[in-house]
């Protein structure tokens, strides 16, 4: 079907008064529904997209399981899927196109954007993508709403080749990318990554873009196996390995120059930062929510100089880096997909993703 077909048809159904989409609606902790909802109307300057793709993120599971904000909500983030209704003034894009789209992007202009802060933007904390309700991303709905300002800034074209699943990678591969470039890995480093879950290994693969050694950590056998084999240098369980032996033997004596933390668990934090050497850097990814509380030895920080840093979530300067990084194929994301589920399984996808078997990596909703 032409590009100008598709947008015709769409308006066709539409204005036929079929105007209700299929999405997984969050309900309360731990709850998902899939419900019948209204399909998005978009206003000038913005597309309405329908979701071909969406992968699963742990932020989307914090969400759901810990009920860190009100319901009803449409989650999911990750979003790839073809633009079927373009707003007045639309210029960038038409029916028919291909497209992944990230759901926040800065002002540009505030104090934190004129400091590359832009996860700290007012209008970067606000969500411009959403398939109802409160703006939340919406991938778990059959079709999204993209926002004017997201039209401009945060629309990425997926080149032919690519597929959908792998478009997905767009932004949790941006987000690792910030993590890492905060870390400041640098060639010839030794990096330790703590966790091999889809987030971890994304930050090991792109800690040896960068020209470090990586090491990483994590118990289950299969992301361990994974993880050497998508280009880690040893990787461990840290439930059998005395880990700062194991580091310590790996690296003169010293302790790793940064270590990446993946998992969301306070009590690694000290681990981490033993396993780092004095003066390095332990970057905690994972820890995001607003109810945890770390404790730490204060002399790993006020006598010995580590560093711990913060990242979260991307970066726009990054958008079009990440992007490539995606569909050259610099991270296997076909590969990484390990699960797939339509949309009227969303409950045992999340149920999945809470909690992964020894073979899960990364989880997608395919939409039909």
């Amino acid at each position: 079907m032409s590009k100008t077909s598709l947008q015709e048809n769409e308006k066709e159904t539409r204005m036929a008064g079929t105007r209700q989409m299929r999405a997984g609606v969050y309900r309360g902790p731990g709850k998902i529904a899939m419900e019948t909802v209204p399909i998005p109307e978009i206003g000038p300057g913005e597309l309405l997209i329908r979701v071909a793709a969406c992968g699963i993120c742990g932020t989307d599971i914090k969400k759901i399981h810990h009920g860190f904000v009100h319901p009803p909500q449409i989650f999911g983030h990750e979003v790839a899927g073809t633009v079927v209704e373009t707003g007045r003034g639309v210029k960038r894009f038409v029916a028919g196109d291909r497209v992944v789209s990230f759901h926040h992007v800065p002002c540009g202009k505030c104090f934190y954007c004129e400091r590359k802060l832009f996860s700290q933007c007012a209008i970067y904390k606000s969500a411009g993508l959403t398939a109802g309700f409160d703006p939340n991303g919406g991938g778990f709905g059959e079709y999204v709403r993209a926002m004017p300002a997201i039209v401009e800034r945060g629309v990425v074209a997926i080149p032919p080749g690519v597929s959908f699943d792998e478009a997905t990678f767009v932004e949790p591969v941006n987000t690792c990318l910030k993590a890492v470039r905060r870390a400041r890995v640098a060639t010839g480093e030794t990096i330790l990554v703590m966790g091999q879950g889809p987030i971890g290994l994304i930050l090991m693969i792109l800690a040896r873009l960068e020209g470090a050694r990586v090491l990483s950590t994590d118990p289950m056998p299969g992301r361990r196996e994974a993880s050497t084999r998508f280009g880690a240098d040893a990787a461990m369980d840290p439930l059998t390995y005395n880990m700062l032996e194991e580091v310590r033997n790996r690296t003169d004596g010293r302790g790793a120059d940064a270590v990446l933390l993946a998992v969301p668990n306070p009590a690694l934090v000290t681990e981490a930062l033993a396993l780092s050497r004095p003066g390095g850097r332990v970057l905690l990814f994972a820890h995001n929510d607003p109810v945890t509380r770390i404790e730490f030895p204060a002399a790993t920080i006020g006598v010995e100089e580590r560093e711990i840093l913060g990242s979260y979530s991307a970066d726009i300067d990054m958008r079009e880096e990440s992007a490539q990084i995606v569909f050259e194929r610099r991270i296997p994301a076909r590969e990484m997909i390990t699960h797939r589920f339509p949309l009227e399984r969303i409950s045992d996808a999340i149920a999945l993703a809470a909690k992964p078997s020894d073979n899960t990596l990364k989880i997608v909703i395919q939409h039909a």
